[in-house]
């Protein structure tokens, strides 16, 4: 997966990261919480803070640690709630750590780690555009339809 954006949603004004397929039209939007969308974005937009935010001091700490942060990972939605993990590898031996999905995936923008989605998590809770999109301002524009429509809630009962 790849981050295509975040963006807020047009009924609770709440952000959404949005994860796009590398190899196809699906699109995961995951609703996180202020602060993760703001550390996501500084990221993406090369700004900095005077002092490390909470993803960079982790980043740090993975580096000081002679630890990697080798991929994240959105791993199931339950209840309208996504989970995630992330995998660092340290000292020869990996380990799997439960996250919520906008702190791993703040993380990932940092330490350049591989984002995924499980299957099943793309195949109940993507959007899928019917030809290749070229047109960036296209997707926004039936994103920005799509949001103006949906809840969190729609994610729970799955096709219809």
């Amino acid at each position: 997966m790849q981050i295509y954006g975040v963006s807020f949603d047009m009924v609770g004004k709440q952000p959404i990261v949005l994860l796009k397929t590398v190899d196809g039209n699906r699109f995961l939007p995951i609703w996180i919480g202020h602060p993760e969308a703001a550390a996501i974005l500084m990221k993406l937009q090369g700004a900095s803070t005077p002092r490390p935010m909470t993803h960079d001091l982790l980043s740090d700490m993975l580096d000081q640690l002679d630890a990697k942060c080798e991929r994240v990972a959105v791993t199931e939605l339950r209840d309208n709630t996504f989970y995630a993990s992330i995998t660092i590898s340290v000292n020869g031996s990996e380990l799997e750590i439960d996250s919520r999905p906008s702190d791993a995936i703040a993380l990932a923008v940092r330490t350049q780690a591989p984002i995924f989605a499980a299957d099943d998590v793309i195949e109940e809770s993507s959007i899928e555009f019917e030809h290749e999109v070229e047109d960036t301002e296209e997707v926004v524009e039936k994103f920005k339809d799509f949001l103006d429509q949906v809840t969190p809630e729609d994610f729970a009962k799955g096709e219809e």
